[in-house]
């Protein structure tokens, strides 16, 4: 599956329902090449997540969103050298 340069993924509802949003990030992560980005939106700020993905060689740009929500963008620049995700925390 590949993704469109600018793919959103809203994982609120995931988080209401009480489920593990990881996963399906992280595969998104794995999906991503240089000049394309993810907006992740979610209920807070992802903060172990933007640490995580920063060492894995993202850039990372967290903005407030509308109602208390937070739209976190993830993207490779050609230049980074760049992990898995899940190389950092034996995920």
């Amino acid at each position: 599956m590949k993704l469109n340069k600018n793919h959103v993924l809203d994982v609120r509802p995931m988080i209401a329902a009480g489920q593990e949003p990881f996963p399906v990030i992280k595969a998104r992560f794995d999906l991503l090449v240089p000049g394309e980005e993810l907006r992740l939106i979610t209920p807070f700020l992802p903060s172990p997540l933007i640490e995580l993905a920063r060492e894995a060689g993202f850039e990372v740009r967290p903005m407030r969103g509308s109602a208390g929500s937070w739209e976190t963008v993830f993207y490779r620049t050609p230049a980074k050298k760049f992990r898995r995700v899940d190389e950092h925390q034996g995920m």
